[in-house]
């Protein structure tokens, strides 16, 4: 269990499940903490803290992105535009409250979205928009550390606006010489991206924190 002060332990000591603390807060500056050591909270409504650091870690090299051709074609017929950080709480809520396959319910607390808007307020959380015409039908949102992003949700309300969203921020992030986005756990939409799994330890290397 964590305790009043914002440390933890070291991410090694993560369970098999990548379990490695329960309880603490969700001050900003211990969740800012957290992602700078490669470390972040998931679990759900009524719930203790859960903070996990799994291994291998789901990531990509913002120079590797993959765009398939559909999604080039996409592109090229401008169907949608892209705007970073000018609509953090509209993605925010989007990514809290859409309907997802599979899942009942959102990780995204009450408590975790106040916490992330003053994250958002304090310059580290960060927003990708995508808009049809006047319409937001897409976005991101993460933790900037500077040289990684830590994705944390996205969400789509129209076919491959979230897919859209990741490619600009990786083509963003090429020319701002990011070094890696964190997408944390694997799953297939991400990996359709061209994003991999690596151990851990190799994870950690890019972290501000070591």
């Amino acid at each position: 269990m964590l305790d009043t002060n914002h440390d933890f332990p070291p991410i090694e000591l993560a369970s098999k499940e990548g379990i490695l603390a329960i309880g603490g807060d969700l001050h900003p500056d211990r969740l800012f903490k957290a992602y700078q050591k490669g470390i972040f909270p998931w679990y759900n409504e009524g719930e203790p803290i859960v903070w996990y650091s799994p291994d291998p870690r789901m990531v990509l090299k913002p120079k590797e992105v993959y765009i398939s051709k559909s999604m080039r074609k996409l592109i090229r017929d401008e169907l949608f535009s892209v705007t970073f950080n000018k609509a953090f709480k509209d993605v925010l809520y989007q990514c809290k409250n859409i309907k997802r396959t599979g899942q009942n319910g959102t990780w995204i607390t009450d408590d975790l979205e106040a916490a992330m808007l003053k994250l958002h307020q304090m310059g580290h959380a960060k927003s990708v928009e995508v808009w049809q015409k006047d319409e937001l039908v897409g976005g991101l949102y993460g933790i900037d550390l500077g040289n990684v992003f830590c994705g944390d949700s996205m969400f789509s309300l129209v076919s491959n606006a979230s897919k859209f969203a990741f490619i600009k921020l990786a083509e963003k992030l090429v020319d701002e010489n990011y070094k890696l986005i964190d997408c944390q756990v694997y799953n297939e939409h991400l990996s359709s991206l061209g994003a991999y799994e690596i151990p851990r330890v190799e994870f950690k290397k890019y972290l501000p924190s070591f």
